[in-house]
């Protein structure tokens, strides 16, 4: 079963984002190498971290979803009637990313763990 393990945030104005989201709930931001990309850390216990970026145009949060063979989960997808918004992407060091559609249009990830990704 694929269970969420990261959520994203977009904005038009990171900065803002990252004080704003630190000043409510106490979050702490670093950011992921040399991208325009950064990891938002929520805390210890049950939950998920996620991260924050440049908007691209959409204006809501994405949740991505732990897969054990990204393939074969880009498939299911297309078979059951969504669609690959962006296709197969490696995240360097840390595993294989694509983004969907559902039949609603909502916007979710799919990650498939593999430090060997480049």
């Amino acid at each position: 079963m694929a269970r969420p393990i990261h959520f994203e945030l977009q904005s038009h104005d990171v900065a803002k984002a990252r004080k704003f989201y630190e000043e409510l709930f106490g979050w702490k931001f670093q950011q992921f190498g040399e991208h325009q990309y950064w990891l938002a850390m929520t805390g210890q216990g049950p939950g998920i971290d996620g991260g924050l970026m440049p908007s691209n145009g959409l204006q809501n949060w994405v949740c991505t979803m732990d897969v054990e063979n990204l393939d074969v989960h880009i498939e299911k997808v297309s078979a059951a009637g969504g669609t690959i918004v962006v296709p197969k992407m490696p995240i360097p060091g840390v595993g294989w990313l694509a983004y969907a559609k559902d039949l609603d249009g909502n916007i979710f990830g799919m990650m498939q763990n593999d430090t060997g990704a480049a």
